[in-house]
């Protein structure tokens, strides 16, 4: 991924668990990813995976393109 697209995820992941109302401990939980990697995501210093970036489309109901900004959900 390039830098642009770490921001982009780090910023629409804070954004959609902020509307969401979703702590960093719950969405872990609910997808299955430790919490030390959201934040590191959440941090932009690590990428996740693609099964990571499934679970997190599929938890928000959205595209893996819209995750990653590139379409707007």
């Amino acid at each position: 991924m390039s830098s642009m697209i770490k921001v982009t995820l780090s910023e629409n992941l804070k954004l959609l668990m902020k509307e969401n109302s979703l702590t960093q401990e719950q969405l872990s939980k609910r997808i299955g990813i430790s919490q030390s990697a959201i934040s590191a995501w959440l941090a932009g210093k690590k990428e996740p995976k693609i099964i990571s970036l499934w679970k997190l489309a599929d938890e928000f109901n959205i595209t893996i393109d819209e995750l990653l900004g590139r379409e707007s959900f």
